[in-house]
């Protein structure tokens, strides 16, 4: 069994914003492959789908972004699943807008998400799928919390996609073929 976490912030005043393009990713995770049950547990929405043989979780944390570690972390000990069968997509300002980035470990890199998964699990030991949005020129809170443009959408898509796919190619093939191809 894994678990893809898309991390992003829950209702509708968020939906589509360079923060939740997490959630974007497990939402085309869900449309690929049908999700088979869904339920709300451990401060998260969890659709349970299969990728090949494997059972995977799609967790969506209701939590907001700054305390995503409260759906990750207890979603992760329930099941009793090693660290390398996590994986964590979010956004990242540092990188340019559509770009894609795959790491088996790693810091937060200031992001405060990443944070809390990272504190609650009290390790840094998880894979992670990072997909660009870009620095804004001036404040950071608006530019995450706001939308993409009508020019940035089509990019947006297909690096959303694309990191779709990198996940099933992480769940197939394992994290360092995910790295291999999509960084």
């Amino acid at each position: 069994m894994k678990i893809i976490a898309g991390l992003g912030n829950p209702g509708a005043k968020y939906k589509n914003t360079r923060h939740n393009v997490g959630f974007m990713v497990v939402d085309e995770l869900a449309a690929r492959f049908g999700v088979e049950k869904e339920e709300c547990k451990y401060d998260g929405i969890i659709g349970h789908i299969r990728i090949g043989d494997e059972k995977v979780l799609l967790l969506k944390p209701l939590t907001y972004m700054n305390l995503s570690g409260r759906a990750v972390a207890p979603l992760v000990r329930f099941y009793k699943l090693e660290l390398k069968d996590l994986l964590v997509i979010y956004d990242d300002m540092d990188l340019p807008l559509g770009s894609l980035r795959i790491r088996t470990k790693g810091s937060a890199g200031g992001h405060k998400g990443v944070s809390s998964i990272i504190e609650s699990l009290n390790s840094r030991e998880f894979p992670r799928i990072r997909l660009g949005i870009g620095r804004p020129e001036s404040d950071t809170i608006d530019w995450v919390l706001g939308k993409f443009t009508l020019e940035e959408e089509p990019i947006i898509r297909e690096t959303v996609e694309k990191a779709a796919d990198a996940a099933e190619c992480w769940v197939l093939e394992g994290i360092e073929k995910a790295m291999n191809k999509y960084n």
